[in-house]
């Protein structure tokens, strides 16, 4: 009598793995049909994350879409594109035990929702549930990538490549652009040397050189080239809210304020003191002294943006 449970016990298993096994089959093949990158759909995600799998995987949630208007959607994928692509030069023993896969919002909503995902890009690394690459710690749960190394190929591939096989294989493609233009100005620069060496003499430019770099950088250039932050956030929005966030676009904004704050200043203690002509030097003083009180107000209006619930104002 216990034979039949046994056989019945053993029939499941071999259909089970069976059942795993074309799985796995068909995402190598949807792989192999687009550089290294499966495009999901709702079927397809469950397929991939099953609960029961021995592979791991990259799964990029994105909405590239323009109507979706993800800037930071359409500045990552290349990236995420590269990486994949540089994956399948690995031979197929490894490669076949860890894909690379990206779900479109438009194609996936319902799988957004479940896992209430409210914003992109995301990627998500899940890692085997059985079989040799089971983690140690049997953690199963999905981790996230940190998006503070930067939207660029070269952090992406390194962190992957703790959840890979193997490490991934990418190198930073060769800047043709960037070489060529670096020598047709060493070559202008060289040619032109005699010409721009009185401008280069001449303590105004120096001056003003020094000026424009303390604006920019007082402005938090170098706080958004460090964190590699986007340009702008993901719905067009420019002002990043909070202390410890910053935008591109918003170091623009900031430099062009402290500058025109600055020169408002100067003009009003440097050049208006000696103007001979009185309505001159009367029009000059409402003048910077407007200047000053706008920019200030836009000044004092972006901080209450950016910080929430700072209670004072000056005109705007």
């Amino acid at each position: 009598m216990l034979l039949l449970p046994l056989l019945a016990l053993s029939a499941f298993s071999l259909c089970f793995a069976a059942s795993q096994q074309e799985i796995h089959a068909e995402l190598v093949k949807l792989a192999a049909q687009n550089n290294g990158v499966i495009k999901l759909d709702e079927r397809t995600y469950n397929m991939l994350t099953t609960s029961k799998r021995n592979w791991t995987s990259a799964v990029q949630l994105t909405a590239m879409d323009k109507r979706r208007k993800c800037i930071p959607c359409r500045e990552f994928d290349p990236a995420f594109q590269e990486v994949a692509k540089a994956w399948t030069t690995v031979p197929a023993e490894q490669r076949d035990s860890h894909f690379f896969a990206t779900l479109d919002f438009d194609n996936g909503i319902s799988v957004f929702q479940k896992l209430g995902v409210q914003s992109a890009p995301i990627v998500h690394l899940y890692p085997a549930t059985e079989g040799p690459r089971r983690p140690a710690n049997g953690r199963t749960a999905p981790s996230t990538y940190d998006f503070s190394n930067g939207l660029d190929a070269g952090p992406l591939a390194e962190q992957l490549s703790i959840h890979t096989p193997v490490p991934i294989p990418y190198k930073a493609p060769f800047d043709w652009s960037r070489w060529g233009t670096f020598i047709g100005v060493a070559l202008f620069s060289l040619a032109s040397i005699r010409f721009i060496a009185p401008v280069l003499k001449n303590r105004w430019t120096w001056a003003i050189g020094t000026v424009l770099t303390v604006l920019v950088m007082t402005s938090g250039y170098m706080f958004t080239r460090i964190r590699g932050v986007p340009f702008s956030g993901g719905n067009g929005q420019w002002i990043a809210p909070g202390y410890q966030n910053q935008f591109g676009q918003e170091t623009q904004v900031i430099a062009m304020i402290y500058g025109l704050l600055a020169s408002a200043f100067l003009m009003l203690t440097v050049i208006t003191p000696y103007t001979q002509s009185p309505k001159r030097q009367k029009a000059q003083v409402y003048l910077w002294s407007i200047v000053i009180f706008i920019m200030y107000s836009v000044l004092i209006s972006i901080f209450r943006v950016k910080n929430r619930g700072y209670p004072f104002k000056l005109g705007l």
